[in-house]
């Protein structure tokens, strides 16, 4: 069996990120002809014509589309590969790395994480992001360095990904609040009234569920996309806020928090990246730091 011709690897993933054979053929400097027979050798190899003519512009395949990410990241990883082995000097790292993590997060972990970066690498600078949807495609498009978060099934198999810390609900309420006082029952906790934290509008989770099974159903008088702005309402008034422990440590001062009464899955936060990141050593840099403020704050 012959071995088929790597180089069309690149090829391949030029043509699918342009989807252009002229515009792929400047990428790669190659004559629009050169770049033509390079197509018509990739539909002969692959068995499928992988872009086709709509309109003025060509299109990909399902296959093309099916084989998009899978090239982009062999031709990463192959790079990666050849790539000489570099000695990383923190010190003369000029980069921004951008962070798409929640507020929470931020607000608990970004001082430590910004001051180790400050003292090791001051030409690195952080930028956060806030996350408004759960969309890999800025991972994949190099948009965002790094996303804290927890992995669903919704996450992009091929993202890597690594556990930070494991973390759980409580409950949130102002000083003073009639919870803050006596024993928190599910009655108790169920008859106030609550905060529900949701990006997509929902008014129901696992602490419904865990409610329901015994046979109360909370009130949930108002519905907001984070956390800070669920424990800024509960702050200033009699609602009551459930968030994640370790992600408001800082946003909770002042206020009374509790168990929660019934018992809820705990979450896995975890750190992930796109797999062309994998090799980078400033990325391994800024990963290890990432971990290491994570497990200093538990």
């Amino acid at each position: 069996m012959s071995m088929p011709d790597l180089n069309l690897l690149v090829t391949l993933d030029v043509l699918l990120a342009e989807g252009s054979v002229a515009r792929a053929a400047r990428r790669l400097r190659l004559s629009p002809s050169a770049m033509s027979r390079a197509l018509a050798r990739l539909r002969e190899t692959t068995g499928d014509p992988l872009l086709v003519r709509a309109g003025r512009g060509l299109v990909p395949t399902p296959r093309a589309i099916e084989l998009r990410e899978r090239v982009g990241q062999l031709v990463q990883e192959g790079k990666a590969v050849l790539r000489p082995v570099e000695v990383l000097d923190p010190g003369r790292l000029v980069r921004t790395f951008t962070l798409r993590t929640s507020e929470g997060f931020v607000e608990n972990f970004g001082p430590p994480l910004i001051a180790r970066i400050g003292q090791e690498a001051p030409g690195v600078r952080l930028c956060f992001v806030q996350k408004p949807d759960k969309d890999s495609a800025p991972l994949r498009d190099g948009l965002i360095d790094l996303e804290t978060g927890v992995v669903e099934q919704s996450t992009a198999p091929e993202l890597r990904a690594q556990s930070l810390f494991r973390d759980r609900f409580i409950g949130a309420v102002r000083a003073g609040h009639p919870l803050s006082r006596g024993k928190i029952t599910p009655a108790r906790y169920a008859g106030g009234k609550h905060i529900y934290v949701s990006r997509r509008g929902r008014d129901r989770g696992p602490i419904d569920e865990a409610l329901e099974s015994l046979g109360l159903v909370r009130k949930v008088v108002t519905i907001v996309g984070g956390f800070s702005t669920a424990l800024a309402l509960a702050r200033a008034s009699d609602l009551v806020a459930s968030v994640p422990e370790r992600h408001t440590g800082n946003l909770r001062d002042g206020m009374f928090s509790f168990t929660l009464p019934v018992k809820t899955p705990e979450l896995t936060i975890s750190m992930l990246w796109h797999p062309r990141q994998d090799a980078d050593p400033a990325h391994r840099w800024l990963r290890r730091h990432v971990r290491e403020v994570c497990s200093d704050l538990r």
